[in-house]
This record gives C-alpha cells, sequence and structure tokens, in this order.
C-alpha cells in the first residue's frame, strides 16, 4: 500500500532552496510522495527558480516519478517518486545556477539505484551563495566517502555568473547502505593550500593579489606552515569571465575546512582574498572538525546512515537546523545537539549525534 502524502512547509527556519532540496531526496530514498507548499515565501522573488526546478526535475527522473507544479515561480510542488534506476540523466537551468546544488539533491537518491549513474550537471560551478565546485571535490567528496559513498566529479567546463555554462559529470555507484561516522577529533591543522583563479577577460594580476592578501591574512594566526595557493588564468576550460579563490585546510586526523570568496564587479581583489581567509579562520578556531558550509550537507547522510553517527562542529547553522528538522519530519532518524565539555571545546563547539535510521537498497 502507498505511503500517505507528507506535507511540508517550505517557509519554515531557513525557508530557501535547501528545505525543497532535502525534502525531495528523502521523498525519492523513502518512496513517499510529498508535497511542499509555501516554497521559498521569504524570498525577494519567492517560488521555485530555474535551478531548483532543475533539481526536482532530476529527482524526478532518477526516481522515475512524477512532478505535479514543477514550473518557475511556482510555490507549490507534488512529488510522486517510483522506483530509483540507474541510467545516464542531465539537468541544465541554462542559467549561472549552482552545479553543487544539483548534485546536493541527486547524490543520495542515486545510491539508492539498481546500478551506477551518470549525472550530466550544468550550470554555474563557482556561483555565489552554493558551494564552488572545488568544495564539492575538495572539501564534501572525501568527507562524505566516510559514509561508504563512492562517486567521481569530472570537471568538463566551468561557468560564472550570469551565463553559467559550466558543465560536471558525476558518476555516482550505489550503496548497500550508509556507514555511520565518528568525527570528533580534530587534531592539528598539518596543511593549508588553495586555488585563486581568474577566468575570460579579467587580468591575471586579480589571481596574484587574491592570493597574496590570503597568505598575509592566515599568516598572522597561523605562522608556522607553508601556504600553497596556487594562481591560475582559466582560458579554454571557462565560459565567460569571473574571479575567486578556495582555500583549504587540513588537519593531522583527517578533517578538511575551507573558506572561500568570488569577485564581483567593483570590489578589489584584497578584500576578495581578505574575505575568504577570514572565513577560514573562523572555521579553524572553534576546534570542531567540520566547516559551517559541510555541517547542513551531512544531515541527510547522517541521518540515512545505519548506526549512530557524532560529528564536532563549531556553531549550528540555520541551514543545519533546517535539515535537522526536515530529516527527523520525513525519517524516523533521531538527532541531538549538546555542547561540547572537553579540554579543547571553545564556547562554540559542538556535537551533533544522529541515530540514523539504516536505510538499505533493495537492489543489493
Amino acid at each position: 500500500m502507498a505511503a500517505a502524502m507528507v506535507e511540508m512547509d517550505g517557509s519554515i527556519m531557513e525557508g530557501g532552496g535547501q528545505i525543497l532540496r532535502v525534502s525531495a531526496a528523502l521523498s525519492c530514498i523513502n518512496g513517499a510522495s510529498i508535497r511542499i507548499n509555501k516554497i521559498r515565501a521569504g524570498r525577494g522573488t519567492p517560488g521555485l527558480r530555474p535551478q531548483h526546478l532543475s533539481g526536482l526535475e532530476l529527482v524526478r527522473d532518477i526516481c522515475c516519478g512524477n512532478l505535479e507544479g514543477g514550473s518557475v515561480g511556482s510555490t507549490e510542488v507534488t512529488l510522486t517518486p517510483g522506483k530509483i534506476k540507474a541510467g545516464n540523466h542531465t539537468a541544465d537551468p541554462q542559467t549561472a545556477g549552482s552545479v553543487g546544488l544539483l548534485l546536493q539533491v541527486s547524490l543520495p537518491c542515486a545510491l539508492y539505484a539498481d546500478g551506477p549513474s551518470e549525472l550530466c550537471l550544468k550550470g554555474g560551478t563557482n556561483a555565489d551563495m552554493a558551494p564552488q565546485i572545488d568544495y564539492t571535490i575538495k572539501v564534501f567528496k572525501p568527507i562524505v566517502e566516510k559514509f561508504g559513498v563512492h562517486f567521481n566529479c569530472d570537471l568538463r567546463m566551468r561557468g560564472y555568473y550570469p551565463k553559467g555554462g559550466g558543465e560536471v559529470v558525476a558518476k555516482i555507484s550505489p550503496v548497500s547502505e550508509l556507514s555511520p561516522v565518528n568525527m570528533t577529533e580534530r587534531g592539528t591543522i598539518s596543511k593549508i593550500y588553495g586555488r585563486s583563479f581568474v577566468a575570460g577577460v579579467l587580468p591575471y594580476k586579480l589571481a596574484k593579489d587574491m592570493a597574496t592578501t590570503a597568505t598575509r591574512v592566515i599568516r598572522r594566526e597561523i605562522k608556522d606552515l607553508y601556504i600553497n595557493i596556487q594562481t591560475l588564468q582559466e582560458k579554454d576550460m571557462a565560459c565567460g569571465s569571473g574571479n575567486g579563490i578556495i582555500i583549504i585546510a587540513e588537519s593531522s586526523t583527517g578533517c578538511i575546512f575551507a573558506g572561500s570568496a568570488l569577485g564581483k564587479k567593483g570590489v578589489y581583489p584584497d578584500k576578495v582574498g581578505f574575505e575568504a581567509a577570514e572565513m577560514l579562520l573562523r572555521n579553524i578556531r572553534h576546534n570542531g572538525c567540520v566547516d559551517e558550509f559541510l555541517q547542513d550537507q551531512l544531515i541527510l547522510f547522517m541521518a540515512l546512515a545505519n548506526g549512530i553517527s557524532r560529528i564536532r562542529t563549531g556553531p549550528v547553522t540555520l541551514h543545519t537546523k533546517t535539515a535537522i528538522h526536515v530529516a527527523e519530519q520525513l525519517t524516523q532518524a533521531k538527532f541531538t545537539v549538546t555542547k561540547a565539555d572537553d579540554e579543547n571545546a571553545s564556547n562554540d563547539t559542538y556535537i551533533i549525534e544522529c541515530q540514523g535510521v539504516g536505510v538499505t537498497n533493495p537492489h543489493f
């Protein structure tokens, strides 16, 4: 017998695209229909934007389902999932909508398919208000692999605002079930490296200026490590013009953190470098094991895993609280957030614990 329709209020808490992504992915995996209303109600342009619609259509295609209300501007959608099938799928919002966010909604679904999936994701690879594709590959990927996830990301073309035009091909292997993770020991920062880039018509000097400022800012706090930020001018691999920087820190226990920023018209490159460096330092100071941007991306995997996961974090973000709320509504997973009280903890160190539900892949 089909499960009853689940209703989700899209305006609660973070009130944006994240509620859509977590709800749609869990609906697909659980095989339970979901109606999401008041979509992005608090945003300047409420309702679905092209990138949200592309993500929902991708989930619908992966699970051979049905999507009602799927149009730009729609404030209510209903997803009725079918069986999750392996195969090749393409998502193209035809804007600079984030490729990383398209992967965020589709990756968990493809893990429960009956074979490997290949997803061709188009749009912005380095977009504002979303993880840069470099973050997805260098930070998200190695950490999510601790749950037993295996996927490859082939970056074929970078795309920038406003044109998009980027392309990433993700090859995802199915899992029988996800393993819980325990990330509670930060260790010491052992490596700092990064990438400062310009693309299109922008001068190479911008990349050097961003890297120089970022290095100087980090050195004020971390004096004993070599900081290796590569500067690059992208020509053939980029669609449109853009500039930005991502700086990554690794710890002795395998934790990975990042700070990043994108250039905008009229913003000096040293300000971009400063912003990225400060973001990285802020995420190292709290002595957690994940940064503020990875926190919420791991919640869904913790909920699906078979067993208890524990992750040490800095301040718990609204995105993370929203992801926990949605995961608890749509699964039997139980989360607790407690203040860390060990000798290495600061005022802003927390432990997120989850008793996962252990969703198994019926095809294994």
